[in-house]
């Protein structure tokens, strides 16, 4: 009796281990952003300690993503798991002359694994998802004793949107380098490809530019709440974009003016109009830019340093239009900036600048765009810029306006989705969040998933649409922690918005998948928002 009961115990044991290292199929192991087509197969693939990863293409350019994928597999499983061209049991696949698409396919079988690409991108997103693939302890930092099973299937998948991007505000509050590398990989698991960087605002200025250097001995000197500040020297900048590309993240750098610009007022008083914010409360924040209107339409403007500003308010700052030395300012920042950006974008803000006379407005728009075309890059800009005349292929931000994205679309320009109503990161998710503003909406989880770029703005379909971006302004957000807080789940959310296609797409299958993504999480440490509209 007593034996009959031990060997029905080890038959119990065995088959809870078996459960809990084989998932039963691919379609259940939480992949996020959802794939464009999941099959399934019959059996699995275990990795092993005699596991290793075949590179087939030009070595040079693969032997990263090979080591990548290496480097995610070795400390928990303990398997050395070597990068090389020897035929092995992993291969990654680089076809054709590697200038394709970001499509990808990722066969598992038995004997093997198999992903293939016409693009590093798209092998770099095949891994991806095989990581994913895996059980969510494969992203233990230390060695973890069970089986490394992954279902047998077949993926194809290639993302809806061209552009898949967030922007990070290290304007407000600043953030260091380690940190804005922290973001970066949490996009690269996500296939986000694109990273805005708002570099400059009202309360500081966070990229070096050698030829002003009080943009940042000055401008970069605090941020809200009036902390230290700091900025990025053109080393560092470097190094981010650098750190970017391997992930196939292009950065965008945004200047953003002729508003928003009182860090370079309070650094060079010579460009200041002669608004100059006074303390005080909202009101008298409102009488200051009734004043300015004043100051702008008269002739003897005396031109001294505007205070440094820590506050949150917008719309009291502008760049004189008038003032050659603005240009020279501004073509420097550009000639700079872009120097160390190879990426095609250049934003130029152009957002909440209220008291800039509308025809100063226009003329400064028209002319940036120039500059920074001189340079050989796109000017994208926050949706307002389409009042202007835009040239061919720049890009307008829809934030908050829609008929400003149709004018952008009636000029035959393509309009980038970042509806602040569902995509601003920075919102809260309810009124109990402990940080976060709520001016545009409170935003859950599900109202970040349950929206269509395409259907979203009457007028506005996708051809007309670039891509979608997910923004996080910092004006309540102080440390990584915060950071982590408000983007995430949402910015899984969003990142599904713009790969896997609308018809593939459900809350509920969302709501199943991203508790895994959770658990990912948890083991890499990230302190995410729980959202009560899933079962976690």
């Amino acid at each position: 009796m007593k034996k009959s009961i031990a060997i029905m115990a080890v038959g119990i044991s065995l088959s809870l281990f078996s459960c809990q290292n084989d998932s039963s199929s691919l379609t259940d192991a939480g992949l996020i952003p959802l794939p464009v087509s999941v099959s399934n197969s019959s059996g699995h693939f275990e990795l092993t300690s005699n596991s290793a990863i075949q590179l087939v293409g030009p070595e040079s350019d693969l032997i990263f993503i090979g080591e990548y994928l290496a480097q995610k597999l070795r400390p928990s499983t303990g398997f050395p798991i070597q990068v090389g061209t020897d035929e092995a049991d992993i291969k990654l696949e680089l076809v054709g002359d590697g200038s394709g698409s970001e499509a990808y396919e990722l066969s598992i079988s038995e004997s093997g694994i198999n992903i293939s690409a016409e693009s590093e991108a798209g092998l770099f997103y095949g891994v991806q998802t095989l990581i994913q693939a895996f059980p969510p302890s494969i992203l233990e930092s230390k060695s973890v004793s069970q089986k490394w099973i992954v279902p047998a299937g077949t993926i194809t998948d290639s993302p809806d949107f061209a552009y898949r991007g967030s922007m990070l505000d290290v304007a407000r509050h600043f953030f260091p380098v380690e940190d804005v590398k922290h973001y970066i990989d949490q996009m690269a698991e996500l296939k986000l490809n694109y990273l805005h960087l708002h570099l400059t605002d009202d309360q500081g200025w966070r990229i070096e530019i050698k030829s002003w250097p009080k943009l940042t001995e000055t401008g970069g000197s605090t941020e809200v709440g009036g902390g230290e500040g700091g900025f990025y020297t053109q080393e560092q900048y470097a190094d981010i974009v650098a750190y970017a590309a391997e992930r196939y993240i292009t950065i965008v750098p945004e200047v953003d003016m002729p508003g928003h610009t009182n860090a370079i007022l309070a650094s060079y008083g010579e460009l200041n109009p002669g608004i100059n914010l006074p303390d005080g409360d909202t009101e008298t924040i409102v009488k200051s830019v009734e004043k300015a209107e004043d100051l702008l339409s008269g002739s003897n403007i005396d031109r001294q340093a505007a205070e440094l500003y820590t506050g949150i308010e917008v719309g009291f700052s502008t760049l004189d239009s008038e003032l050659e030395a603005t240009y020279q300012l501004v073509e420097d920042v550009v000639r700079e900036l872009t120097a160390l950006t190879p990426g095609p974008y250049f934003h130029i803000g152009g957002d909440e600048s209220h008291v800039t006379k509308k025809d100063d407005y226009i003329y400064f728009v028209e002319r940036v765009q120039e500059i920074v075309k001189g340079y050989g890059k796109t000017s994208i800009g926050w949706d307002e810029i389409a009042t202007t005349t835009l040239l061919p292929g720049n890009v307008a931000q829809f934030w908050d306006k829609a008929n400003n994205a149709q004018m952008a679309k009636d000029q035959g320009n393509k309009v980038l989705m970042s509806p602040a109503k569902r995509a601003y990161m920075d919102m809260q998710y309810d009124s109990t969040s402990r940080i976060g503003l709520h001016w545009a909406a409170f935003i859950e989880l599900d109202d970040s998933y349950n929206w269509d770029p395409a259907t979203y703005t009457e007028g506005i379909s996708k051809s007309d649409i670039l891509g979608v971006e997910a923004p996080l302004w910092t004006e309540t957000v102080t440390d990584r922690a915060d950071i982590e807080y408000l983007v995430f789940p949402r910015l899984a959310a969003i990142a599904e918005v713009a790969w896997t296609p609308t018809n593939r797409r459900s809350w509920d299958s969302f709501a199943s998948r991203i508790p895994v993504q959770g658990k990912r999480w948890e083991i890499e440490g990230i302190g995410f928002y729980k959202s009560p509209k899933v079962n976690w």
